[in-house]
């Protein structure tokens, strides 16, 4: 019975995730309907704008060229005109010299016609008549300003869509993930010369297989890549997956996005409980910082706290807003009992993060504020008390820095202290490998050891955090650094004063 059972949970769950997939993939076809009539509608109208733009350069081309045919004609005309004024004017004092000519062979006397005669002689050489050219300056032909169209009508004839590059290939196997860096490689299907660049999109997801449609985030886009390969570098893993696409751009066109591919991206994310907090931090999801007015007052409507369900307004602004983080198998996201915002009281001025660690190995990092006075960073099991501090418990372990009148740097667990003779980092990374037992902190800029407890973990652990005037910047989303990995690998043991520190819980 129990068996069948079992084995009809396993169809019950295999049908819904095929459902979830079906309603996944319809909700995609009909996005994709909707872009397909959008994208046709653009495409005319783009189409529109390059015919439109053809047709006014040729409408420009066809009112110049007119010009110039019709400035030809008019100068021509004005030059026959011309000639044509000179012609008249010739002929009019021609026709008189020779009327006059006539009349002279009428005379009787001699000395007066010898005289007539030298003057019309003198005139008929001086005559423009016989001066001017009886040939036109210029001809009637303008067969120099015609045009044959046939080459360019066979280009227009040819005018076809752009070709189109072709959707790449991503590389999967040749896709790497770490240091909070993607590495994306892709090759074309064939060779293409008229590539310019590609364009890579990615987008979080928490989401395995096919990109869904609906609920989730907008791509993000780098454009202009001129390799087949890509490196998205300081990302926050803050979801469980990466959707990754790549298309192909020639000089006028961009091409089929790839098959989109899902990364994992692995990491440890967590925000600062404030309702674990004592009441002297203010706290806001990877931010704590010492308030010392915080408390004042508290005491007084204690009382009415408890017997009421409302919320006093200063406590009620320092809740952390936002959705749980995603669900991983290897930390816990179980809400956790609390006593209020005065979980912690005295100067335990501890915070804890959200999301409780079960197994694995995972990575954060810490800021302090250059003027903070002390600080410690750690981890500790769920049962700290409301009076205990990091590292004074057998269940927390963490290192401290007191920068009050002088710096001291240490180890803390278990009220046992072993002072670290190093220089204090502006950022130290914490790594935790759960099931190894093991709890190291590092030099987050240049990864050098700072400290390692070994030990071995009974419970979930929670990352802790003390701070005492100033503040601290939690970054969380992040990968076991691959420097980290190979520290880890090539330790050889603890030295014996480290080993004091760290018994078995």
């Amino acid at each position: 019975m129990d068996e069948q059972r079992e084995t009809l949970q396993r169809i019950v769950s295999t049908l819904a995730n095929k459902n979830d997939e079906i309603h996944n993939f319809i909700d995609m076809l009909n996005h994709t309907i909707k872009n397909v009539q959008v994208n046709s509608s653009n495409a005319i109208s783009e189409l529109d704008e390059e015919f439109d733009g053809l047709y006014s350069i040729l409408d420009e081309m066809k009112a110049s060229m007119a010009s110039t045919v019709q400035q030809e004609e008019a100068r021509k005309i004005q030059a026959l005109q011309d000639q044509l004024s000179q012609c008249s004017t010739a002929l009019e004092s021609s026709e008189e010299l020779l009327e006059l000519a006539a009349q002279s062979l009428d005379i009787k006397d001699p000395v007066e016609f010898l005289k007539a005669a030298t003057q019309i002689k003198d005139r008929v050489t001086m005559a423009s008549a016989f001066r001017i050219s009886l040939k036109p300056k210029v001809s009637d032909s303008m067969t120099h300003l015609m045009v044959d169209f046939a080459l360019e009508r066979r280009m227009l004839q040819a005018v076809k869509f752009l070709p189109v590059p072709k959707a790449p290939e991503i590389d999967l196997a040749a896709c790497l993930v770490a240091d909070n860096c993607i590495t994306v490689s892709w090759r074309m299907p064939e060779e293409d010369s008229r590539i310019d660049h590609f364009v890579l999109e990615y987008r979080k997801t928490n989401f395995d297989g096919l990109p869904r449609v609906k609920d989730e985030q907008r791509w993000e886009l780098i454009d202009y890549i001129k390799a087949n390969e890509y490196t998205l570098s300081g990302l926050k893993f803050d979801t469980k997956y990466m959707n990754i696409r790549v298309q192909a751009c020639n000089k006028a066109v961009a091409g089929e996005y790839s098959d989109p591919v899902t990364l994992e991206t692995k990491a440890f994310v967590f925000s600062l409980d404030s309702t674990s907090s004592h009441l002297n931090l203010k706290v806001e999801d990877t931010y704590v910082e010492w308030d010392p007015t915080g408390g004042k007052g508290q005491e007084k409507i204690k009382g009415k706290e408890n017997k009421s369900s409302g919320q006093n307004p200063l406590l009620k602004s320092n809740r952390r807003s936002g959705g749980p983080s995603p669900k991983r198998t290897s930390v816990s996201t179980r809400s956790l009992p609390r006593a209020g915002r005065d979980h912690f009281t005295g100067e335990s001025y501890t915070v804890l993060g959200d999301t409780a660690i079960e197994s694995g190995q995972h990575y954060w990092e810490v800021r302090a504020q250059k003027d903070c006075k002390s600080y410690s960073v750690g981890v500790t099991y769920r049962n700290l008390g409301k009076f205990d501090q990091l590292g004074k418990t057998n269940s927390s372990w963490c290192i401290h820095v007191n920068n009050w009148l002088q710096t001291t740097f240490s180890a803390k667990h278990n009220n046992k202290t072993k002072t670290l003779d190093i220089p204090v980092p502006d950022r130290i990374g914490v790594y935790c490998d759960f099931d190894r037992g093991q709890l190291t902190f590092y030099n987050a800029n240049s990864k050098k050891l700072l400290h390692t407890f070994r030990t071995k973990f009974t419970q979930p652990l929670l990352p802790g955090f003390m701070i005492w005037c100033g503040g601290l910047t939690v970054s969380t989303g992040l990968q076991v650094p691959s420097a980290v990995k190979m520290l880890q690998k090539s330790e050889n043991g603890l030295s014996g004063s480290t080993s004091s520190l760290n018994n078995i819980a």
